[in-house]
């Protein structure tokens, strides 16, 4: 029997997360006892101490176990926790030396949603693929530089490490681990239970580009922000280039650097992110929406359209437009 360990953290954390994963394992039993067959699942709540209160003390949550008296594990399982990170951490360090301690002994380890930050200061990441909430991807970057990030992925699995993307995407994951360990038949009837959306792999369609900006290059920022007024017409490196008095090669060095993005990179987010608002808001068709936002090669609008958000101008239009969907 897998035992699997739900940590319960100090401070406030998701309790979606923690609720969510102990009802998935826990289905997985009743389906497998339904069978006539044994449960696969042992499902405990880890913490360090006797009481964890959530939501300024509306809810309370009593672990099974404490982390010294669980000597071994096989997957543990990290729910997202909120607050001013450093504050968090260090209310929770004392898992870091027991997470490494199981990782060791061969344990799996599940950081959901932006869980991945504390997964990241056990320096397990380092080195290895994940996700957290595209909302967080540059912060997580900037504090982790080690860890490679996918910010497009619902989840990623590497090296016994598996990580999550934004808010309830931790479903996909943990429906993902359900047919890792008990087989698609069983995910597929898991995934229908709650209605989950099997097989999802990107975030893309919900990543919202808000700009990248928690930096202190002026001349970056300044770049940024003419792009953002100009989308709509054709820019140019040279051109901001000359427009900042900076060499090219210095500009896009910085650029990357500052935002995670070339600079033609940015420019395509930003005129794509406008594109996606006018496919959720108005009736525009896709030419339409196209031209306003500065391109004129459909093909060209299409595949980059589709890079960003995984989905094409049309499926995206039909997915987010309420009158659309309606019909």
């Amino acid at each position: 029997m897998k035992h699997i360990s739900i940590l319960i953290p100090e401070g406030t954390s998701s309790l979606s997360n923690i609720d969510g994963s102990y009802q998935i394992f826990s289905e997985v039993n009743n389906l497998l006892t339904s069978q006539g067959k044994e449960a696969m699942f042992n499902i405990q709540l880890v913490g360090l101490s006797k009481a964890s209160t959530q939501r300024n003390g509306t809810f309370t949550i009593v672990p099974n176990y404490l982390i010294n008296e669980v000597p071994k594990t096989d997957l543990i399982i990290i729910p997202a926790m909120f607050g001013e990170i450093s504050t968090v951490h260090e209310m929770n360090k004392e898992f870091i030396p027991w997470i490494l301690d199981q990782y060791r002994k061969g344990a799996e380890v599940v950081s959901l949603c932006i869980a991945a930050f504390f997964l990241a200061s056990t320096g397990l990441l380092n080195g290895k693929r994940c996700a957290t909430h595209w909302k967080f991807a540059n912060e997580f970057r900037a504090m982790y530089p080690e860890a490679i990030l996918m910010d497009d992925k619902i989840m990623t699995e590497d090296h016994g490490i598996y990580t999550s993307g934004g808010a309830f995407s931790y479903l996909n994951l943990l429906v993902y681990l359900v047919e890792k360990f008990a087989g698609r038949e069983i995910a597929i009837i898991i995934a229908k239970a709650f209605m989950i959306d099997i097989d999802r792999a990107s975030q893309s369609p919900f990543i919202i580009f808000q700009g990248q900006k928690m930096h202190e290059d002026e001349p970056v920022k300044k770049a940024q922000d003419y792009i953002e007024t100009n989308f709509h017409e054709k820019i140019t490196v040279d051109e901001l280039a000359d427009m900042l008095a900076i060499g090219r090669r210095s500009l896009e060095r910085r650029f990357k650097k500052a935002t995670c993005n070339t600079v033609t990179e940015y420019i395509q987010r930003v005129k794509i992110e406008a594109a996606k608002k006018d496919f959720e808001s108005s009736r525009k068709n896709i030419n339409e929406v196209m031209y306003e936002v500065g391109y004129s090669d459909t093909k060209a609008f299409r595949t980059t359209f589709k890079k960003i958000t995984g989905l094409s101008p049309i499926d995206y239009k039909h997915k987010y437009n309420k009158e659309t969907a309606l019909a």
